[in-house]
Parts: structure tokens; C-alpha cells; sequence
């Protein structure tokens, strides 16, 4: 007789979670997307294309992403809420956990295909601000990108490119090459806490940040491994 030692409710719930705070992500980088894309948000050339009407720049590309997101949207329907009763009614409830895992995982490659347009979007709308410089960690960042992605001057085929940027993300390399500036700077942070000691909070203040620091070396650490 079954205990229900199998069923997988929690793991299934806690998936249907992940895809949908992953989804949020999509959700607001598509947002971003059209704010770069939008010459009226923007100030800049529409679809980040010098030649708008002869080239589309990045508006298939955004399209893309919005569909990317509009499935993410029916994906993100939790699995864990159906179950059918089958084996001539004895079958057990049952959790809908492989779906659910299987879901959540589609939803995050598609959260990192858009992700990887607005890297691409961003990258572009740099093109049309030089001389200007950005901060030193998004120069990086720029850098890295256009060691695989030469900026577009007309319209060309954009898969191989947004692969090229998919990879950079789900390598973790975009994080590496930004990391060492946002650690210097959360350091600079902490430490100024440090001299915040006047009122009763602040102590509080710096205990909080001295936490998240650890967590984040041993974050650090784990994801290196």
C-alpha cells in the first residue's frame, strides 16, 4: 500500500515558482528593449538602425523577444495545480513535478534568449553615444560583447548573434568580466557604513551588509567551482 513517499507536491510547487520569477526578468528586459528601440523614449535612431526604411535594425529582434515573453506567460501556468485520476481510479494524486521541471526550464532558455537581445540592444544604442564613455564596468561588459559581435551598420541575419551573446550569459562570462567592479564597489560601500555609526540604526545597517558580503563570497566561491 502507498505511503505517498513518491509525490513530488513541493518540489512541483516550488518549480511553478521558479518560472514565474524568472519570467519577471524577460517580462522587464523586453520592456528595456522598446525603451532602446523607441526613438521617442530613446532619442536615438529608431530600431537602433542608421537607416531606418532600408533596414529594420532591431525591430524583429524585439518582436522576437515579445513573443518569447508572451509564451512565457502561458508557460508559467503552474502545472502543480492539475491532477487526473487514471489507473481505473487508484492512481494517487499526482503533482504534475515533471512537467513543471520541465517548464521551468523552458521558461529560463527563454528568459535568456531575451536577455541576450537586450545585451545586444543595449550594446547597439552604445554605438550612437561615442565618444562618450559609459561606467567602467558596462565598458567592460561592451567590450566583451563585441569580441563576438561586431556592431550592425545594415541589416544581417541576427541568430548567430544572439546566440553569440545566449552563450556569453549561460557561460556566466558577461557576470565575470563585471564582477571585479561590482565587488570594489560593494566593498567601498561596506566600508563606508562602517563610519555610520550615529544613529540607532545604522549598526543594524552594518551587520546586514557584513552578512550579504559572506553570502556573496560563498555564492562566489560555489558558482567558480
Amino acid at each position: 500500500m502507498s505511503g505517498g513517499n513518491f509525490h513530488g507536491e513541493y518540489p512541483a510547487k516550488v518549480l511553478d515558482y521558479l518560472a514565474i520569477a524568472v519570467h519577471e526578468l524577460a517580462s522587464m528586459s523586453e520592456r528595456r528593449i522598446e525603451r532602446l528601440c523607441n526613438p521617442t523614449l530613446s532619442e536615438l535612431p529608431a530600431f537602433l538602425t542608421k537607416n531606418g526604411g532600408l533596414n529594420n535594425g532591431f525591430m524583429l529582434a524585439h518582436c522576437t523577444a515579445a513573443a518569447l515573453v508572451s509564451e512565457n506567460k502561458v508557460l508559467c501556468h503552474p502545472a502543480s495545480v492539475d491532477s487526473l485520476s487514471t489507473s481505473a481510479a487508484t492512481e494517487d494524486h499526482v503533482s504534475m513535478g515533471g512537467f513543471a521541471a520541465r517548464k521551468a526550464l523552458k521558461v529560463v532558455e527563454n528568459v535568456e534568449r531575451v536577455l541576450s537581445i537586450e545585451l545586444l540592444a543595449a550594446c547597439q544604442a552604445i554605438e550612437f553615444l561615442r565618444p562618450l564613455r559609459t561606467t567602467l564596468p558596462l565598458e567592460e561588459v561592451h567590450r566583451l560583447v563585441r569580441s563576438v559581435v561586431a556592431p550592425w551598420d545594415k541589416d544581417r541575419f541576427m541568430a548567430p548573434d544572439i546566440d553569440a551573446a545566449t552563450e556569453l550569459i549561460v557561460r556566466n562570462q558577461v557576470w565575470q568580466v563585471a564582477r571585479p567592479h561590482i565587488d570594489d564597489y560593494f566593498q567601498r560601500e561596506t566600508a563606508d557604513h562602517k563610519f555610520a555609526c550615529d544613529s540607532p540604526t545604522s549598526s543594524a545597517v552594518l551587520i546586514d551588509h557584513q552578512k550579504v558580503a559572506k553570502r556573496r563570497r560563498v555564492t562566489s566561491e560555489h558558482t567558480d567551482e
